[in-house]
């Protein structure tokens, strides 16, 4: 590794539990007890579990049905999006006080360079360490915090201990950290990408480490890149305080699933007025609509189409998304559960391309 990088001081602040913890912080009487976010309803999901509920299993993204079968007890919250979104401002208004050069990933979770801060602060985990106890003096939470050298290694080490964790991956000690990093907490590889290594023999960040670069260029085609460069501490992407917005989609699951082209056509009608609606109030411009369709089986495909000119309009996207839908196979034996619709700018943030970071599951 050389100096420029060992210069460097990432943080990766993670909020635990985020938005169960702002209702416990909230509602007294739910403090340890297991907890769910979410809506009790037949199709619901699970969008964040406190910890008490996760001793049960529970986790994001499961049903509110499994989650209420493993835990009779729950407690289910219906989110309170607005309430999250004040709460982060005010996170991220202590981070303003260290550095600006800020990149948040979501309302939870954020990357802060602090090579150069504005208190002077030598040791990055003394900014840390002082974050961490201003976000539980002031706000009543607890976060996480990974510090290193770079945004992958700061991120795992943000993961370490949680919850309410602190741990430090530093350069000297990184290469030996890695070989022992299951395949699996690399940053980017989702159960597909990582059953493919295990097919490999890859287990391990040594055994990642082991494989030559076109091979892995062969396997994972650009990811290999990554894969290769991360089994071996690499990671030059900066922290990026302003990030180009390179979609905006709304998507809707039903209550029952529907087959009837009729039932379909009607729902798509709604999610492209949403779709309107989102796209006026940030004023986003982009010329390639995505539709996404999930069936019954949670089996999720994908299409899109480009125009040459920018879909502002009803009359531009509704066409589009019938034209994309037609090219969808469905039917009473292969009904659908979730229509989503997005409009992308294929063009925004190109130049920044080398610092994309990548999809949570980089599956092939």
């Amino acid at each position: 590794m050389n100096s420029k990088k060992e210069q460097r001081k990432i943080i990766h602040i993670d909020m635990d539990a985020f938005f169960a913890s702002v209702e416990q912080r909230d509602h007294p009487e739910w403090r340890g007890k297991p907890l769910a976010v979410g809506h009790d309803v037949s199709r619901g999901v699970v969008a964040t579990a406190s910890y008490e509920a996760r001793a049960y299993g529970i986790h994001s993204a499961m049903s509110i049905q499994m989650a209420k079968r493993l835990c009779p007890d729950l407690i289910i919250a219906p989110g309170r999006h607005e309430i999250y979104q004040e709460v982060s401002a005010e996170i991220h208004r202590i981070f303003h006080d260290y550095t600006d050069q800020i990149e948040p990933i979501s309302l939870d979770e954020a990357f802060l360079d602090v090579t150069r801060n504005k208190k002077n602060i030598e040791l990055a985990v003394d900014i840390a360490r002082e974050i961490k106890q201003r976000i539980k003096d002031e706000l009543h939470l607890t976060a996480s915090a990974g510090i290193s050298y770079n945004k992958f290694l700061a991120k795992i080490a943000s993961d370490y201990r949680k919850p309410d964790g602190l741990f430090v991956i530093h350069p000297e000690r990184a290469l030996d950290f890695i070989c022992t990093l299951p395949i699996e907490d690399f940053w980017g590889v989702g159960s597909k990408t990582a059953e493919r290594m295990h097919h490999m023999g890859i287990y391990t960040g040594e055994q990642l480490r082991s494989v030559p670069l076109n091979h892995l260029l062969e396997v994972f085609g650009k990811a290999g890149r990554t894969f290769y460069d991360f089994a071996r501490g690499i990671d030059e992407r900066p922290v990026v305080a302003e990030r180009v917005r390179k979609s905006v989609g709304c998507e809707r699951t039903f209550m029952q699933d529907i087959s009837l082209r009729s039932s379909v056509i009607i729902e798509l009608y709604h999610v492209t007025i949403e779709l309107l609606e989102r796209l006026q109030a940030t004023d986003f411009k982009g010329r390639t609509l995505t539709l996404k369709v999930r069936y019954a089986d949670f089996t999720t495909v994908t299409r899109s189409i480009t125009q040459a000119k920018v879909l502002r309009t009803k009359d531009d996207i509704l066409p589009l998304a019938k034209k994309l839908m037609s090219r969808i196979d469905y039917g009473a034996n292969h009904s659908i559960r979730l229509i989503g619709l997005s409009v992308v700018n294929p063009h925004a943030g190109e130049s920044r391309e080398k610092e994309h970071w990548l999809q949570l599951d980089l599956d092939f």
